[in-house]
Protein backbone atom coordinates (compact mmCIF):
# COMPACT_ATOMS: atom_id res chain seq x y z
CA UNK A 1 0.00 0.00 0.00
CA UNK A 2 1.56 3.15 -1.15
CA UNK A 3 1.22 6.28 1.49
CA UNK A 4 0.61 9.78 0.99
CA UNK A 5 4.18 10.53 -0.10
CA UNK A 6 4.23 8.48 -2.87
CA UNK A 7 1.49 9.94 -5.50
CA UNK A 8 -1.08 6.69 -5.61
CA UNK A 9 -3.32 8.17 -8.71
CA UNK A 10 0.12 7.63 -10.82
CA UNK A 11 1.47 4.42 -12.67
CA UNK A 12 4.88 4.34 -10.94
CA UNK A 13 7.55 2.14 -11.59
CA UNK A 14 8.28 -0.99 -9.44
CA UNK A 15 9.44 -4.36 -8.98
CA UNK A 16 8.44 -7.54 -6.52
CA UNK A 17 10.11 -10.74 -6.00
CA UNK A 18 9.71 -13.58 -3.32
CA UNK A 19 12.91 -15.05 -1.34
CA UNK A 20 13.53 -17.79 0.69
CA UNK A 21 13.15 -17.23 4.77
CA UNK A 22 16.98 -17.72 5.28
CA UNK A 23 20.43 -15.45 4.91
CA UNK A 24 20.71 -16.46 1.44
CA UNK A 25 17.53 -15.06 0.66
CA UNK A 26 18.09 -11.55 2.61
CA UNK A 27 21.68 -11.57 0.27
CA UNK A 28 19.42 -12.10 -2.79
CA UNK A 29 16.70 -9.21 -1.91
CA UNK A 30 20.02 -6.91 -0.95
CA UNK A 31 21.28 -7.54 -4.44
CA UNK A 32 17.28 -7.57 -6.20
CA UNK A 33 17.18 -4.14 -4.69
CA UNK A 34 20.60 -2.80 -6.57
CA UNK A 35 20.26 -4.12 -9.94
CA UNK A 36 16.20 -2.68 -9.92
CA UNK A 37 17.78 0.60 -8.86
CA UNK A 38 20.33 0.23 -11.50
CA UNK A 39 17.48 -0.62 -13.98
CA UNK A 40 15.82 2.78 -13.00
CA UNK A 41 19.26 4.62 -13.48
CA UNK A 42 20.88 4.67 -10.14
CA UNK A 43 23.96 2.88 -10.28
CA UNK A 44 25.03 0.23 -7.45
CA UNK A 45 27.50 2.91 -6.47
CA UNK A 46 25.30 5.91 -6.28
CA UNK A 47 24.15 6.73 -3.05
CA UNK A 48 20.88 5.76 -3.32
CA UNK A 49 21.42 2.25 -4.13
CA UNK A 50 24.02 2.04 -1.12
CA UNK A 51 21.59 3.74 1.13
CA UNK A 52 18.76 1.24 -0.14
CA UNK A 53 20.82 -1.70 -0.11
CA UNK A 54 21.90 -1.34 3.04
CA UNK A 55 17.74 -0.55 4.04
CA UNK A 56 16.82 -3.68 2.09
CA UNK A 57 18.99 -5.86 3.64
CA UNK A 58 18.42 -5.14 7.53
CA UNK A 59 14.34 -5.29 6.73
CA UNK A 60 15.24 -8.37 5.16
CA UNK A 61 17.17 -9.29 7.64
CA UNK A 62 15.34 -9.21 10.37
CA UNK A 63 11.99 -10.64 8.30
CA UNK A 64 14.40 -13.76 8.43
CA UNK A 65 15.16 -13.73 12.09
CA UNK A 66 11.72 -12.41 13.55
CA UNK A 67 9.36 -13.11 10.95
CA UNK A 68 10.14 -16.28 9.72
CA UNK A 69 7.24 -18.78 9.41
CA UNK A 70 8.23 -22.33 8.58
CA UNK A 71 7.28 -23.03 4.45
CA UNK A 72 6.49 -19.07 4.26
CA UNK A 73 8.64 -17.05 1.77
CA UNK A 74 9.36 -13.42 2.54
CA UNK A 75 8.24 -10.97 -0.35
CA UNK A 76 9.98 -7.47 -0.83
CA UNK A 77 8.11 -4.89 -3.55
CA UNK A 78 10.35 -1.36 -4.51
CA UNK A 79 8.27 1.37 -6.02
CA UNK A 80 9.98 4.44 -7.97
CA UNK A 81 8.75 7.67 -7.26
CA UNK A 82 10.98 9.67 -9.15
CA UNK A 83 8.68 12.92 -8.67
CA UNK A 84 8.66 12.73 -4.88
CA UNK A 85 12.66 11.85 -5.11
CA UNK A 86 11.91 8.56 -3.27
CA UNK A 87 12.18 4.63 -3.87
CA UNK A 88 10.22 2.90 -1.43
CA UNK A 89 11.10 -0.98 0.30
CA UNK A 90 8.59 -3.02 1.22
CA UNK A 91 9.47 -5.96 3.18
CA UNK A 92 6.14 -8.83 4.01
CA UNK A 93 6.98 -11.62 6.22
CA UNK A 94 3.59 -14.10 7.26
CA UNK A 95 4.16 -13.30 11.36
CA UNK A 96 1.72 -10.85 12.21
CA UNK A 97 2.70 -11.59 15.78
CA UNK A 98 5.79 -10.41 15.59
CA UNK A 99 5.73 -6.40 15.04
CA UNK A 100 8.95 -4.34 15.15
CA UNK A 101 8.70 -1.77 18.07
CA UNK A 102 6.83 1.31 17.83
CA UNK A 103 9.92 3.49 18.03
CA UNK A 104 13.81 2.42 17.72
CA UNK A 105 15.94 3.28 20.47
CA UNK A 106 17.92 6.23 21.00
CA UNK A 107 21.01 4.47 22.38
CA UNK A 108 21.85 0.71 20.09
CA UNK A 109 21.98 -1.87 22.78
CA UNK A 110 24.77 -3.69 23.80
CA UNK A 111 25.59 -6.76 22.09
CA UNK A 112 26.28 -8.23 18.37
CA UNK A 113 22.51 -7.58 17.14
CA UNK A 114 19.40 -5.45 17.83
CA UNK A 115 21.05 -1.67 15.62
CA UNK A 116 18.79 -3.08 12.08
CA UNK A 117 16.11 -0.82 13.11
CA UNK A 118 18.49 2.45 14.49
CA UNK A 119 20.14 1.85 11.05
CA UNK A 120 16.87 2.22 8.96
CA UNK A 121 15.63 5.20 11.17
CA UNK A 122 18.82 7.43 10.49
CA UNK A 123 18.92 6.10 6.82
CA UNK A 124 15.55 5.97 5.64
CA UNK A 125 13.19 9.37 4.79
CA UNK A 126 10.97 7.97 7.17
CA UNK A 127 9.47 4.27 7.75
CA UNK A 128 6.99 1.85 9.47
CA UNK A 129 4.48 -1.35 9.19
CA UNK A 130 1.26 -2.34 8.40
CA UNK A 131 -0.94 -5.59 9.02
CA UNK A 132 -0.84 -7.27 5.16
CA UNK A 133 -3.96 -9.26 4.17
CA UNK A 134 -4.65 -12.13 4.64
CA UNK A 135 -1.85 -12.47 7.19
CA UNK A 136 1.26 -11.20 8.43
CA UNK A 137 3.14 -7.50 8.17
CA UNK A 138 4.51 -5.36 5.49
CA UNK A 139 7.81 -2.96 7.16
CA UNK A 140 8.54 0.03 4.62
CA UNK A 141 11.19 2.31 3.98
CA UNK A 142 11.48 5.76 2.22
CA UNK A 143 14.51 6.49 0.78
CA UNK A 144 15.39 9.61 -0.96
CA UNK A 145 16.70 9.40 -4.12
CA UNK A 146 19.66 12.54 -3.53
CA UNK A 147 21.45 12.53 -1.04
CA UNK A 148 20.36 14.61 2.66
CA UNK A 149 22.29 17.75 3.02
CA UNK A 150 23.02 16.33 6.78
CA UNK A 151 24.88 13.02 6.27
CA UNK A 152 27.94 15.04 4.15
CA UNK A 153 29.44 14.27 0.53
CA UNK A 154 29.66 10.60 -0.54
CA UNK A 155 32.47 9.06 -1.66
CA UNK A 156 31.26 7.61 -4.71
CA UNK A 157 32.08 4.12 -3.38
CA UNK A 158 29.49 1.90 -2.03
CA UNK A 159 30.74 0.01 1.31
CA UNK A 160 29.90 -3.96 -0.14
CA UNK A 161 29.39 -6.18 3.69
CA UNK A 162 28.87 -9.95 3.54
CA UNK A 163 28.15 -10.92 0.01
Amino acid sequence: MLTETLAPDRELPSAAAQFPSSPHGARLARRFAVRCLEGWGHPPASDVSCTLSLVVGELAANAVRHGRVPGRDFGLRLVLDETAGLVRAEVADAAADKRPPLATPLVPPEGESGRGLLLVDVLAERWGWEPRQPVGKTVWAECALEKRADLGGGTGECPRAGG
